[in-house]
């Protein structure tokens, strides 16, 4: 916490979906002031465990945008982050690129549909957060035209760097 607080007081807590709300409430314990943002659809869950400032934020950085992603009924956030060395999207639970877990955790973590050779989006995924394939795969073919487009971060697995833009078409063209 130290070495995060030599940058400074963290000012917004993103809680990106309804299943990664856990901690928030000793993030916000520990630093009072901060903005804590969710998407709408998540807002409810998100309560339980802190008070929700706003679904629609300001972070004061026109290179920083929040996004509901459509097609997950308003349950799932990305973040959109432009700097002059190119675009970061930030996604949360709806692409997985876990590849080289190994033992009876990655075997499970492949049955389960959270682990495989390429990022996809996990069987479970599809099946409890996407509600409209359609309009996810409309954001996706989007975000794959960002011309700056230099990486995907995601929650589980490791960054995505190598032809980021390509792996949103797939990605897109795995919905149907």
């Amino acid at each position: 916490m130290q070495a995060l607080e030599e940058y400074g007081r963290p000012a917004f807590l993103v809680v990106p979906n309804d299943h990664h709300r856990l901690d928030a409430r000793v993030w916000k314990e520990r630093y009072p002031s901060m903005q804590v943002v969710a998407p709408e659809g998540s807002r409810t869950k998100v309560e339980e465990a802190v008070h929700v400032d706003t679904t629609a934020p300001s972070f004061g950085d026109p290179n920083v945008e929040f996004v509901t992603v459509p097609g997950t009924r308003g349950h799932e956030a990305a973040l959109v982050i432009r700097t002059p060395n190119g675009t970061t999207l930030v996604l949360n639970d709806l692409v997985g690129n876990i590849r080289h877990e190994s033992g009876f955790g990655g075997w499970l973590l492949r049955v389960m549909g959270f682990a495989g050779d390429e990022p996809h989006i996990p069987k479970p995924v599809k099946l409890v957060l996407i509600k409209d394939k359609e309009a996810l795969r409309v954001q996706l073919l989007q975000w794959a035209e960002l011309e700056s487009l230099k990486r995907i971060l995601v929650s589980h697995g490791s960054p995505i760097e190598d032809h980021p833009s390509q792996t949103l078409r797939a990605l897109a063209s795995s919905l149907g």
